[in-house]
């Protein structure tokens, strides 16, 4: 009779445990089905990135002779910035305060061909802390190597090498398709549209029917040079296009953000290596399905050093002890303004065959001052000089008023930017500017004194910053002379 007794009693015990072990079942995988969701609403990131490209040459930003259908589509489906600046129009100082968040001189990077302090942080340290892989294809210009760890993609055997630091978009493609569960950081960094343009097809392109931008001045020369520099822009877009189409191959698209930026401005004169806006501002369009809206225009404020902390953000993550600030708000249209002034700083130490002119500048939405510290030693670089002064000295018999200012500038420059947008009437001594004059310089003094810039004496310093090896490599191509630099500094 017990026995007979207690087998209901077993068996409902029975019954008991496999409803528990079935609703732990269900609970445990419903818990693991949320930690994957979670994992899987993390935007994968792709930065493609331009090489010296100035900002108004693509179709999206107005340039009518420029054939970039890959960078009009993303800008049709994403969000066009016209007022996106970096600090430096220089390729090591620009991408290193891009990937760390860091003023340059803040991180130690301010000359050209620098490294970042050791122990200073970037982007792949902090996506791979929220569980991200981080890969670079393309071009580097920064170090060392423990800042910047990233994932080096590499072609397979019995594919075509992509040469030098040249952009493998196999490898790319695979390393967007390698794991889907797991979030992606992507590095896209082309070489073009960099001198010595000889990417792309220049019969593309008529010199005698293209516009010159205002900012240079119209010869034969200028127009020559135009169209190797176009062809290339149109290689630079085909670039993207490769990636555009990889992450629509991975059915990745819809959960990537996507940014493309142009960098500094091209190795033109009032470009490349000066804080004139052809310089310093920079494209950039960003796209992230329904949550950026579609063919949208911002003239917010932005700087480079703000990107990390927007795509940190945009990760669920919060940047904390950088120069930047997120925009993510202006991306997700829940504001329209972002900073108030942006600031810049050009270092020609360190360029080539360049002279001691450090320059300082900041900007607001209407206003630019800049500050030549050593106005008196006059300008140079690789274009004003034999071989490469073509353009240059093509202006000395048309306009040799614009062409002696690239070489000699006063101390301070005042632009009015809503009416002068290419900054080629001075109005610092004009007494009407004066309050502005001096509101602009207060805001730059303050800036420098924030980011550790003591001016002249930085500027004397910029050589123990400079990577010596990249400065063995220029001198041996160049000449001692194009880098006058103490090999025995530390």
């Amino acid at each position: 009779m017990k026995r007979s007794s207690s087998l209901p009693t077993q068996k409902k015990m029975s019954r008991f445990l496999l409803v528990f072990l079935a609703l732990s079942i269900t609970l445990t995988w419903s818990f693991l089905r949320i930690v994957a969701a979670e994992k899987s609403v993390l935007p994968n990131i792709v930065l493609f990135l331009a090489d010296d490209q100035t900002w108004i040459d693509s179709g999206a930003y107005g340039n009518d002779d420029l054939p970039t259908p890959n960078i009009d589509r993303l800008a049709s489906e994403g969000m066009l910035f016209t007022h996106a600046f970096t600090s430096t129009a220089m390729c090591a100082a620009t991408r290193q305060q891009l990937f760390t968040g860091l003023y340059p001189v803040r991180s130690g990077a301010y000359p050209n061909h620098s490294v970042v302090r050791d122990g200073t942080l970037s982007l792949v340290h902090y996506f791979r802390e929220m569980g991200y892989r981080v890969g670079l294809t393309g071009k580097h210009h920064f170090g060392p190597k423990e800042s910047f760890p990233f994932e080096r993609l590499r072609w397979l055997e019995g594919e075509d090498e992509a040469p030098g630091s040249q952009v493998d978009l196999k490898a790319a493609a695979r390393f967007i398709s390698r794991d889907p569960a797991q979030p992606f950081f992507l590095l896209v960094a082309s070489n073009s549209p960099h001198i010595p343009w000889t990417e792309g097809d220049p019969t593309l392109f008529n010199p005698k029917e293209i516009k010159v931008p205002d900012y240079l001045i119209d010869t034969p020369e200028t127009r020559e040079a135009l169209v190797e520099y176009y062809a290339e822009v149109t290689h630079l877009d085909e670039q993207l296009g490769s990636i555009l189409t990889a992450l629509e191959s991975s059915g990745q698209e819809k959960n990537t953000v996507v940014m493309y930026t142009s960098e500094q401005g091209a190795s033109l004169p009032f470009a490349k290596w000066t804080l004139y806006d052809a310089g310093i501002r920079t494209a950039m369009v960003v796209r992230w399905p329904d949550k950026v809206r579609a063919n949208t225009t911002s003239d917010a404020l932005v700087h480079y050093v703000d990107v990390v902390p927007t795509f940190i953000e945009a990760a669920g993550g919060t940047a904390e002890n950088l120069d930047g600030q997120s925009f993510l708000p202006v991306l997700l249209g829940q504001a329209e303004e972002h900073r108030e002034h942006i600031y810049g700083i050009q270092t020609t130490r360190g360029i080539i065959y360049g002279t001691d002119y450090p320059i300082r500048s900041v900007r607001s939405r209407r206003y630019k001052l800049i500050h030549n510290l050593a106005a008196e030693n006059g300008f140079q670089n690789t274009i004003s000089l034999p071989p490469r002064d073509a353009i240059l000295a093509s202006w000395k018999t048309v306009a040799p008023e614009r062409a002696a200012a690239y070489l000699n500038r006063p101390e301070i420059e005042f632009y009015d930017l809503d009416d002068d947008p290419w900054e080629l009437n001075n109005l610092a001594l004009d007494p009407k500017l004066a309050p502005e004059v001096a509101k602009h310089r207060k805001a730059l003094d303050a800036w420098m004194q924030s980011s550790g810039d003591r001016g002249l004496e930085t500027e004397m310093e910029a050589f123990d910053h400079i990577n010596p090896g990249i400065v063995k490599r220029i001198r041996t191509r160049f000449g001692d002379d194009a880098l006058p630099y103490d090999e025995e500094r530390p």
